[in-house]
């Protein structure tokens, strides 16, 4: 069972290596989306912690730095697999960390008073991307198929994995940028800030696993997925961008006071 355990955890490892969540389009969008909604006090203190850059540049760095081995360590920080139909609080924890738990420390570091400028700076970067990670519900997934990353389909003819699909092809096929999707997030319809913003780490959670059970029942492995599933998908997708904007703002907004 521990040998079972241990390929486990090697594969989720070199998968991770493999793909990135939302691709760096997606973490920028959502970045730039939370920026409409940092307080001015937010804003100043994010800029002079991270030395004059801003959340946008810096919500990649958490892909970025799995090229480097020594931060081998983070891996299992940018998802969580509790079985289906099993809440957070009782599954099975990672004991090497998992999506929630590295959200949550990130926020105990940046409030504590004690911190080191460097800690926090570090902490900053990883936060602003965990909180995108949250909302891609395959990052909420089943670990026996790594979140979706064994699940062979095609994009247009093209083979990837339904985890890549929602990561980055769906967002990569309206050959937009970064600000461009942001801007349409406030275009009609509308939605209620402030009911967004409710919640928190585990509610949010619970939101993107329900989602998760959408994700994978949308798709037949090997299915050519198109227009088709662009059309009908690319809105929830969209809508999750959405909300981890706004909800990453609201976080920001409490921790830098």
């Amino acid at each position: 069972m521990e040998l079972k355990r241990k390929i486990l955890m090697l594969a989720l490892v070199i998968i991770a290596n493999t793909t990135f969540a939302y691709g760096p389009i997606g973490h920028r969008t959502i970045a730039k989306i939370a920026e409409y909604y940092l307080t001015d006090t937010a804003k100043e203190q994010i800029i002079e912690l991270l030395d004059g850059d801003g959340i946008v540049i810096v919500s990649t760095y958490a892909d970025e730095i799995k090229s480097d081995k020594t931060y081998d360590y983070t891996q299992m920080w940018h998802y969580v697999n509790a079985k289906d139909g099993e809440s957070y609080e009782h599954s099975q924890k990672n004991p090497d960390g998992d999506l929630i738990s590295a959200i949550n420390k990130c926020v105990e570091i940046l409030k504590d008073a004690k911190s080191s400028k460097e800690e926090k700076a570090f902490r900053l970067k990883m936060l602003v991307h965990f909180i995108g990670d949250l909302h891609q519900p395959l990052h909420t997934g089943r670990a026996e198929d790594m979140g979706g990353n064994t699940i062979k389909v095609k994009w247009f003819k093209k083979s990837t994995n339904l985890h890549r699909v929602w990561d980055s092809d769906m967002l990569d096929s309206k050959k937009m940028s970064y600000t461009e999707i942001a801007e349409t997030m406030k275009r009609p319809p509308y939605i209620n800030i402030d009911e967004v913003a409710k919640g928190n780490v585990i509610s949010w959670y619970n939101e993107s696993k329900e989602l998760s059970y959408v994700v994978y029942n949308s798709v037949k492995p090997n299915e050519n997925l198109s227009y088709g599933y662009n059309y009908k998908y690319y809105p929830l997708m969209k809508e999750r961008i959405n909300y981890a904007g706004i909800r990453l703002a609201k976080v920001l907004n409490e921790i830098f006071k």
